[in-house]
């Protein structure tokens, strides 16, 4: 279900589902985190770029599993509550930075997964979205990023609204960094991964702990942070 290549030291992984969209399954969710926490284990690895086979990125949950998750099953409902949120916090925890390169649509938790990178590369024609107020649903996990990721009047209005939005408006709203025409998707995600795997690997590591406990931080604690780090970081610095 995942499709795992490398490039150098950019390890590729490719959604692969493509009659589904690439839809989020138990199977393809508990495959990939293996897959992204297998990457992080990698010494070989520096960069992860994340994509989906087919025209889309990700539809979101599998909803052919929904007909199971209900209140008289508690036990899988949490189960798969748990995985997805696990899945989520993946990213975030990982020492190596991820770069997703959003080849279609990418809607509830395939948007989820489309901005949970570090960077995001959109193709032209792609597009992005909360639609599970439309299906009587909440986008709950996929949430919490994205209130962290856009303002509040732009996420309230993608999980409220729960209409798609094209590549430019993601753009916009600072959910992706680059939009490019569609042949030159996976080539511009694996310029910025290569530039990313080829820095120091200490040095990465330490700016993503930093960077992701610095967002949530107030000001004071974020500067102790800072302080924290800036004397660890003299000890792998070279001479």
């Amino acid at each position: 279900m995942i499709i795992v290549r490398d490039q150098g030291a950019v390890r590729v992984l490719t959604l692969n589902r493509p009659e589904k969209r690439n839809a989020l399954n138990t199977a393809l969710t508990q495959a990939l985190l293996d897959a992204l926490r297998a990457a992080d284990a990698d010494e070989a690895v520096g960069c992860v770029v994340l994509t989906g086979a087919g025209q889309g990125f990700c539809a979101g949950a599998d909803l052919a599993e929904f007909k199971e998750l209900t209140p008289g099953n508690q036990p899988l409902v949490e189960a798969r509550a748990e995985l997805s949120m696990q899945l989520h916090l993946a990213f975030p925890g990982m020492a190596k930075p991820v770069v997703t390169a959003i080849n279609g649509a990418a809607m509830g938790g395939g948007a989820g997964l489309a901005i949970a990178g570090d960077l995001a590369v959109m193709a032209e024609g792609a597009t992005l979205g909360y639609p599970e107020t439309r299906h009587g649903i909440v986008a709950a996990i996929v949430m919490a990023n994205l209130v962290r990721q856009a303002g509040r009047k732009a996420a309230f209005e993608l999980v409220g609204l729960g209409e798609p939005v094209g590549a430019q408006r993601a753009l916009a709203l600072g959910l992706v960094n680059r939009v490019v025409p569609p042949e030159r998707l996976l080539d511009e995600a694996l310029a910025l991964a290569q530039k990313l795997a080829a820095a120091s690997r200490p040095a990465m590591r330490l700016t993503k702990e930093l960077f992701h406990e610095a967002a949530d931080l107030p000001l004071a604690a974020a500067l102790e942070r800072g302080r924290e780090a800036n004397k660890r970081m003299r000890s792998f610095r070279k001479p």
